[in-house]
């Protein structure tokens, strides 16, 4: 109790409170631009944190990554054009809700859910963080690759009404994954002697141009037409509150939990966290038909997952000083400076300075409603400029973004690669979903699988001898064998 009367004393002082302000503010406006990851914002905070005491400096990287994966949210919905990786799941969903005039029910979705995973994340983090990274620390290669491997399956479940060309993205996406240097030999695959290419394809560039180069492609082929939507403004986002929470309630509760799980396995993050969560809603959803036409059910249970799992990426990296994430991974390194090593000994001897960041982890979650309400209030501005005005600010941005990620022209050179790639795909009714899972993935999956292998003497019955290892493969297989049946019974009805 002394501990947690410490904690209120050391996060209730104007310094505090004035570096989350401001770290909320900055990262709403970094996740809201497209490229400008929640990653990159908490790195640009790293060097202001050198002059800041240690809680004031862990807390302005609580906030402003909570605020930066929220804000991603945005643009996705208004225009299609995700502003963090974690958005792209559910980015074409809310822009369909748009197109139908109903943006302040997914904006509104996002925001209360954002706020929920977050607060219920942090619950988990206080309460099971010993637990959760004990189990976390027993995934080895052959668990992560079959983990990997069941993430690819999302794009099986996202391609329902076109498994053809689901697969299609798929591979492609899989192709984009192995340029670069061979995994383990360093033999250069696909470089065309091209020395930038050596270190693989960027995910941020290539996101970008799939999603916002491909769309500007577009409205130029089509002439800068008029938003084709129904409404002219965003409405109350605070009116379907009540409804989405008694109607979606198990949604957001198995977002919450599979977000958490997920979180709190090293190297996974909210990325993968939304795109399994979305994945899985459509699968046992009773209207699956429904996803991709605007259907908020999808947008509920993945934005719950990759907000929670913001918070139980914490988990490993405080009881034992694992990054759960690229945020996290910052983070121990500011730790270290700051002198709160993490591990077992900081709940010992320094559990003041841990209450007072859980405090800051609800303090961020609850602030987040306001501040993303003033945001989504500034954004919806973005409906009454013209296309042939927005489109080529959308497309300095995007140039910005990918040369940020970078730090080169060759950022750019990919993003216009993607953009082009994106629009002709879309011309022949191709998905985007497959693609970016299949570059996210593919790294991982073939990494594990490489360790896995040299581990196991080439022996493949070692990934089924560990129990964990064993439960996954068999749950991948099942899977897969109940996906080829209902292929199978579909192809068998058609006339």
């Amino acid at each position: 109790m002394d501990a947690i009367a410490a904690a209120f004393e050391l996060v209730a002082t104007w310094q505090v409170l004035a570096a989350v302000l401001s770290a909320a503010l900055f990262g709403l406006l970094v996740g809201a631009i497209p490229g400008l990851t929640a990653t990159m914002a908490i790195a640009l905070l790293v060097p202001i944190t050198f002059f800041m005491d240690p809680v004031p400096a862990v807390g302005t990287m609580v906030t402003c990554a909570a605020m930066a994966i929220f804000a991603g949210d945005i643009p996705g919905t208004l225009l299609r054009i995700p502003g963090t990786p974690a958005s792209a799941a559910y980015a074409e969903e809310a822009y369909a809700l748009t197109r139908k005039g109903q943006a302040e029910l997914a904006l509104g979705a996002n925001l209360l859910f954002s706020a929920i995973g977050g607060l219920f994340g942090t619950a988990v983090l206080i309460f099971a963080a010993p637990t959760l990274a004990e189990i976390a620390l027993k995934f080895s290669s052959f668990e992560y690759f079959w983990m990997a491997l069941l993430g690819l399956t999302c794009a099986a479940f996202l391609s329902v009404a076109s498994p053809i060309n689901g697969v299609i993205s798929l591979c492609i996406g899989l192709f984009v994954a192995t340029i670069g240097l061979n995994n383990p030999a360093g033999v250069p695959r696909f470089t065309f002697g091209s020395t930038e290419m050596l270190a693989g394809i960027d995910f941020i560039p290539a996101m970008i141009g799939l999603f916002a180069v491909s769309e500007v492609l577009r409205n130029i082929a089509a002439g800068a037409p008029r938003w084709e939507i129904v409404q002219e403004r965003v409405g109350n986002v605070f009116r379907h509150w009540g409804g989405l929470i008694v109607t979606y309630w198990r949604q957001q509760l198995r977002g919450n939990i599979l977000g958490t799980i997920i979180g709190a396995l090293p190297g996974a993050g909210a990325d993968i966290a939304a795109w399994v969560s979305y994945a899985i809603s459509r699968r046992f959803s009773r209207t699956p038909e429904k996803f991709g036409t605007g259907h908020i059910e999808g947008i509920v249970e993945s934005t719950s997952a990759n907000n929670s799992s913001l918070s139980s990426a914490w988990i490993p990296a405080l009881v034992f000083g694992i990054p759960g994430d690229t945020i996290t991974a910052i983070v121990i390194g500011v730790l270290y400076v700051k002198g709160l090593n993490p591990g077992p000994t900081l709940f010992l001897f320094n559990p003041q300075n841990i209450y007072a960041v859980f405090l800051i982890f609800v303090l961020a979650n609850l602030v987040l409603i306001p501040l993303g309400w003033v945001a989504i209030k500034l954004a919806k501005r973005l409906l009454q400029v013209p296309r042939a005005v927005l489109m080529p600010i959308i497309l300095a941005f995007c140039i910005v973004g990918a040369f940020a990620s970078t730090n080169s022209m060759y950022g750019v050179i990919v993003m216009l690669a993607f953009g082009v790639l994106g629009f002709f795909m879309e011309e022949n009714e191709i998905p985007l979903a497959p693609c970016i899972l299949g570059i996210v993935i593919g790294p991982i999956l073939e990494k594990n699988f490489v360790t896995s292998m040299i581990k196991s003497g080439g022996s493949f019955f070692s990934f089924f001898e560990r129990p964990i290892a064993a439960g996954l493969g068999i749950l991948v297989i099942l899977v897969w064998a109940s996906l080829l049946v209902g292929w199978a019974r579909a192809w068998r009805r058609r006339p």
